[in-house]
């Protein structure tokens, strides 16, 4: 029996996974991802059945959890944006060698058009790479779909399962049709093979093998695969090949009524003998797909031999930013001058819309940090400030202009202590409470086992803000941190950042960039948005 709900992308794949018997779900917050893990942790069937969630410290402790609990038997999904299976490329990658016992699905999200990113990378090339099978939902009613059917997939081949997302399905709603019987979750149960999980050269040699061995058979399960499939059509003049949500694009490109062979895309590795199908068929093909050219890069190869085949590479669809109805529609157009109905007509989108870009909140500890920094800043000839992954990026803008550099979670620390290496002074790192335990704690060891004369300031709003206020693991604890990493009390420092604290706070900044050594200073004022909602909480 079914019943329907309206559910984001993320929370679609979310109900899913506790509909398919999900036994644990591990994140670190990053849009579009965040939404996976807050769900399962809102659902009442996921506290009822004690489904283990939390935030972890980074996506490859999230990876390295989930891991182990798919060791013990039991389903387990492991969620984060894209830019953060960076971090957790080490136990991913290796995760296709140790394999899976009980059902494991990592969720990526991509982000197209950098809506909150810094850059558009896409994650298929991680499984590819990795020799991982990957899923890609056209919708949100897939995204419910493939929970139960990755975490089959996962252990019937006994190897985690890459899941991709997008910005566009992970953010937006339909009505998705879901089970009223959930299934039960696997009970407790060990690998059949245990040596193959540790990673030492004889054992990893073997496992390699079989893991080339099934990639072959991975290939066929894409072939069959209920998610790829070609659509018929009438006019073979051009054959599409639409992966993921490009699918939906297509469709309504043409009204839901495409003319063309389709052949949908939402299982990898890529189904060849699907695409040789769909090529021999037709004259022409194009390929849409949101990211990179992935597929459309196989199709071509080093030769490009074949049938023409069109896409980003020639920028017949544009290469950077989201795919839409709009861009396949020109495509086609332009390939086909009898179709020039479909391309979007001037001025369709909204002319008067003005851009809205993002701002520190009013009455963020954030601004008041800032403030004093860069009075503190116009003391000293040549200062350099690096920043990091947070709410307080927004110091780049104006009117504090506060941070010259911004590369990747953690590297404030990092990139300040090698240019105090080369000599910058004074070298400041501004990062976040969560940034901090996320990945910058490593960098601060290095800091203190050289004296590097870098002055770090921890922002601390008690939260990970920048994604809605998910709890930080640093809370109550940066103190005895940093302390235990060895910096020298006498140079570490806690203040209020409050406005009644500039000129404290400008006098500390002041004097520890003077001092030639490590200092750090916790600036701490909890988030303005949760002291609401807590202050909103405790009235009720």
């Amino acid at each position: 029996m079914k019943t329907k709900k309206l559910l984001l992308g993320d929370e679609a794949f979310a109900l899913g996974a506790i509909d398919a018997g999900l036994s644990g779900a591990y994140a670190y917050p990053g849009t579009p991802s965040t939404e996976i893990l807050e769900y399962v942790q809102s659902s009442p069937l996921a506290r009822e059945r004690k489904i283990h969630s939390h935030w972890s410290s980074n996506e490859k402790t999230a990876m390295e959890e989930a891991l182990g609990m798919s060791f013990c038997g039991k389903r387990a999904i492991v969620s984060m944006k894209h830019v953060g299976l960076n971090v957790a490329a080490d136990p991913f990658v290796n995760s296709a060698m140790t394999g899976a016992n009980g059902g494991l699905i990592v969720v990526a999200a991509d982000d197209p058009s950098m809506h909150s990113s810094q850059n558009e990378q896409d994650s298929r090339f991680y499984a590819k790479f990795a020799l991982i099978p990957t899923l890609e939902p056209c919708d949100q009613q897939e995204a419910y779909d493939m929970a139960r059917y990755g975490f089959e997939l996962s252990e019937s081949m006994k190897i985690p399962v890459l899941l991709r997302l997008v910005t566009r399905l992970s953010h937006s709603r339909a009505v998705v049709e879901t089970e009223t019987e959930p299934m039960p979750e696997n009970s407790l149960s060990y690998p059949a093979n245990p040596r193959q999980w540790v990673l030492m050269p004889a054992n990893s040699r073997v496992r390699y093998r079989q893991l080339l061995a099934d990639r072959d058979n991975m290939e066929a399960l894409s072939e069959s695969s209920p998610f790829n499939r070609i659509v018929p059509g009438t006019d073979r003049r051009l054959g599409i090949i639409a992966s993921g949500i490009a699918y939906n694009y297509v469709q309504e490109a043409f009204g839901g009524k495409c003319p063309f062979p389709l052949l949908k895309i939402s299982q990898y590795p890529v189904p060849r003998a699907l695409v040789d199908e769909l090529v021999g068929m037709c004259d022409a093909i194009l390929v849409a797909e949101e990211g990179q050219p992935f597929i459309e890069d196989m199709l071509r190869g080093l030769l490009d031999r074949g049938p023409k085949v069109y896409g980003k590479i020639d920028h017949l669809i544009p290469t950077d930013g989201e795919l839409t109805p709009d861009s396949v529609a020109a495509a086609v157009a332009t390939l086909l001058p009898d179709f020039d109905r479909l391309r979007p007509a001037a001025g369709r989108r909204a002319q008067n819309v003005t851009s809205r870009p993002p701002a520190l909140c009013q009455g963020c500890g954030h601004r008041d940090v800032y403030a004093a920094l860069n009075a503190a800043l116009e003391g000293f000839e040549s200062p350099k400030v690096f920043g990091d992954i947070g709410c307080y990026t927004l110091g780049f803008l104006s009117p504090f202009n506060a941070i010259d550099t911004c590369v990747d979670m953690g590297a404030s620390i990092t990139m300040a202590k090698g240019a105090a290496d080369a000599g910058q002074h004074p070298a400041v790192a501004i990062i976040g409470d969560s940034t901090f335990t996320h990945s910058g704690m490593t960098g601060l060891l290095d800091a203190v086992n050289e004296n590097s004369p870098v002055t770090v300031i921890i922002s601390d709003n008690l939260t990970t803000g920048m994604t809605g206020g998910q709890d930080s693991q640093g809370t109550g604890k940066l103190e005895a941190i940093c302390l235990g990493l060895g910096v020298d009390p006498a140079h570490l420092h806690t203040i209020d950042s409050l406005p009644k604290k500039f000129d404290d706070m400008k006098a500390l900044f002041t004097a520890e960039m003077s001092y030639d050594g490590l200092s750090v200073i916790i600036a701490r004022r909890e988030c303005i948005q949760t002291a609401r909602r807590h202050a909103k909480a405790k009235s009720k």
